[in-house]
């Protein structure tokens, strides 16, 4: 079935000459077009054509984009919005004072969403990830990752899993799950962290793999988290299994986990708010993704990760929201855009590419979606806006106005705000 988008005010490509991903001052080069319509075909993008000649093409379905900003479709690529509970009694202790870290010593952070997760059924976290999902969804996100993590324990890492696969089947986008059952050592395992890696090593691992409930696997590398040695006997357990491998690490304290990531080719290492100026040459040189996350900063009123140094040493740049109901509960990729801005420094147009073709290649999704090139997904994030600087200045306020996922229009807003 043919589809035709037409007479936008301007579509925003991030073209990447065939090279999927941009480093360093190629994050500002976005490659717009104008009087131009996108011809798709079975949800991939088959030619680019007139807006005058547009009428000439016999189409199933015409997409209307009149006067609008289109965007290839905006991609979330480090997202824990699996959770149950409420974590709104740390964000007052922090607000007298207490540090994230205080709080998790205490038995809050991780562990306190770990109690509400395994006290809640399948069927109560499908209810409660749903209102989420859709909510990305009307940002004009058409590929979202989500984590595991708040289970920490055999039979509850399985039971999130399985529930965001649910998503994976029954959502109208991509949702990615990831595997993170080392976010935290759980109260059990406080004094016998070898029981621990062993679960996740010699039961979780094969397990997850061989039921196909999970291609990525994350850690947390952390002082009140995984040492660095016990992230690489994970990573190089699930490298020889073949999974794809991520890192939050140098959030607080940096601990080694950079140098794991890239001794194992990790996709991307997430956080880096306290990373150390003389690592960021060996990041740059590498093809693992920088995956900042302005919302925590924000949250937490910790570090700013170094966004312009990495930009300007040449490295890969993606932006998340890292939404999680205790750290960054802020589910507003726009608004993250938006703190990257104002905090970061970064462009409108670096923060383009950040949030797609940057993020789709944290996942290795870069091949398929990201940017608006011939083959790839007809995925579009379009927005009522008459230049891309509004999409910055508008803080707080979504003007995405259509999600389209392969094709298929996935959000309408029905009305004007």
């Amino acid at each position: 079935m043919k589809t035709l988008l037409k007479n936008a005010g301007q579509i925003i490509t991030v073209d990447t000459k065939g090279k999927n991903v941009k480093r360093g001052k190629n994050l500002s080069d976005i490659l717009p077009i104008s009087d131009t319509a996108i011809l798709f075909e079975n949800g991939i993008i088959k030619d680019f054509i007139t807006n005058s000649s547009a009428d000439k093409v016999e189409v199933s379905s015409i997409i209307d984009a009149k006067d609008c900003i289109v965007l290839p479709g905006l991609i979330e690529c480090h997202t824990h919005a699996a959770y149950a509970g409420s974590r709104a009694n740390e964000f007052l202790m922090r607000l007298k004072g207490a540090t994230y870290e205080e709080i998790s010593q205490a038995g809050g952070g991780i562990t306190s969403t770990m109690k509400a997760v395994r006290n809640s059924s399948f069927e109560d976290l499908v209810r409660l990830l749903k209102p989420r999902i859709d909510h990305f969804v009307s940002q004009g996100v058409t590929a979202l990752e989500i984590k595991s993590g708040y289970g920490l324990s055999f039979y509850d890492e399985i039971k999130l899993l399985q529930v965001i696969n649910h998503f994976k089947t029954n959502s109208s986008i991509d949702i990615v799950p990831t595997f993170l059952g080392a976010h935290t050592y759980p109260p059990e395992y406080k004094n016998d962290h070898g029981q621990y890696l062993k679960l996740i090593n010699e039961e979780l691992l094969p397990y997850i793999f061989k039921n196909k409930l999970a291609e990525h696997v994350d850690a947390f590398c952390e002082k009140t988290a995984f040492s660095a040695n016990e992230v690489d006997l994970i990573f190089s357990n699930a490298k020889n299994l073949g999974y794809k491998l991520r890192l939050h690490t140098e959030q607080f304290n940096a601990v080694g986990g950079l140098e794991v990531a890239l001794k194992h080719k990790a996709l991307s290492v997430d956080h880096l708010e306290v990373l150390q100026e003389n690592n960021i040459p060996k990041l740059a040189k590498s093809n693992t993704a920088a995956v900042l996350l302005p919302g925590v900063s924000f949250f937490l009123d910790c570090p700013l990760a170094p966004a312009r140094k990495l930009i300007e040493s040449n490295a890969i740049v993606a932006l998340s929201t890292d939404y999680n109901p205790g750290s960054s509960h802020i589910p507003n990729l726009q608004l993250v855009m938006q703190l990257a801005a104002l905090n970061y420094k970064m462009s409108v147009e670096e923060i383009i590419s950040a949030v797609t073709i940057n993020s789709a290649y944290a996942m290795d999704m870069q091949e398929s979606i990201g940017s608006i090139e011939i083959g790839k997904q007809a995925d579009f994030a379009i927005f009522d806006a008459k230049d891309i600087s509004e999409i910055i200045y508008n803080i707080g306020i979504n003007l995405n106005k259509f999600t389209v996922k392969k094709g298929k229009i996935v959000y309408s807003r029905t009305r004007e705000n």
